[in-house]
């Protein structure tokens, strides 16, 4: 329910593919997938993550590609104008 709530205040299925210098051989790349619902475009969810990249893991990074997908469009959202019981 707590995605949900997310995706209706406009967070977006994030993915971001980040390369990074292998620790012990820095002339090799790595690949890393990332993702999580974020809300564009500044993307804070995101930032911090990567700034606790930085901050921890020897990894130095190379480039970050970022892919952004509504879940939840306007159009398939809509209210109810009526409700039918049957006993």
């Amino acid at each position: 329910m707590a995605d949900l709530s997310l995706q209706l205040r406009d967070f977006r299925l994030t993915t971001a593919e980040i390369l990074y210098h292998m620790p012990d051989h820095p002339g090799l790349l790595q690949c890393y997938l990332w993702q999580e619902l974020d809300r564009a475009p500044d993307y804070p969810v995101l930032r911090r993550f990567l700034e606790f990249w930085q901050r921890t893991l020897d990894g130095k990074l190379h480039s970050v590609r970022l892919a952004s997908q509504t879940l939840i469009t306007p159009g398939e959202l809509r209210h109810a104008a009526a409700d039918f019981r049957l006993h």
